[in-house]
């Protein structure tokens, strides 16, 4: 694309997010940047340290002291469905960082200010000039805000559960779908209505519901929404989102 958008991508759990921002990255040549894997990089190096959850000002140092970097998978990674290599402090937590303990850490280290405020800034530089895909659940609202084209996937709780359970049968990772639909529901309960970066759909976020649709199809449809943002740009160069 000759214009080099910035393409935010919100959701719940079990949206399909990450599969599919990593394949419009693709289809488009852009930058993948997996945010929740700040967020498990940090959890994981919590839980090794015995850090409590229930310590912000301990959790809010413990990242400003953390360094996180992702790069491009392996094409054995990507085989295996991997969306990014992580390294933590130098060393790959790739894998260590997908467990259902480290997720749950995740998505309570992710409602502590002082611990988004320095992750975002983190986001928000690695995104700097565009051409990048990012998705999570506060990136048109609050890591790039001013993002060109900004798409809220959602889809119904019982197929956002189906596809949970099937991470967690693959991992080798024994829950019930009962188990995983309570799992989700308390997940989006709790990204809802915490107090800082509540999951909400951007008013300008368009709304893709992919409840009957695989990542090959919702991807391309939000690479031609990106196309349609582009000529739009092109056509009113002044114009902003």
């Amino acid at each position: 694309m000759a214009t080099r958008l910035t393409i935010a991508i919100d959701g719940p759990a079990g949206s399909g997010k990450s599969t599919v921002a990593r394949r419009v990255a693709s289809l488009l040549g852009f930058l993948y940047l997996d945010s929740g894997a700040m967020y498990r990089a940090v959890a994981l190096k919590a839980l090794r340290h015995a850090v409590s959850l229930d310590h912000e000002a301990e959790l809010t140092a413990l990242t400003r002291e953390t360094h996180i970097e992702l790069k491009s998978p392996t094409p054995q990674q990507e085989a295996e469905g991997l969306k990014n290599r992580v390294f933590l402090d130098g060393s790959e937590v790739t894998y260590e960082i997908r467990s259902a303990n480290v997720a749950q850490a995740a998505s309570r280290l992710a409602i502590i200010a002082g611990v988004r405020q320095v992750l975002v800034s983190e986001q928000q530089r690695a995104g700097q000039g565009g051409g990048v895909v990012m998705e999570g659940r506060d990136i048109g609202t609050v890591v790039f805000p001013d993002a060109e084209l900004k798409i809220f996937l959602d889809a119904s709780p019982e197929t956002r559960a189906e596809r949970r359970w099937k991470e967690h049968h693959e991992k080798g990772e024994v829950m019930t779908i009962a188990e995983v639909l309570e799992e989700v529901r308390q997940r989006d309960k709790r990204d809802r209505e915490r107090k800082v970066s509540p999951l909400v759909r951007a008013s300008d976020a368009v709304l893709v519901d992919n409840t009957a649709m695989g990542v090959e199809e919702t991807a391309r449809l939000i690479v031609f929404l990106a196309h349609d943002r582009e000529n739009e740009m092109v056509s009113s160069p002044g114009k902003t989102a």
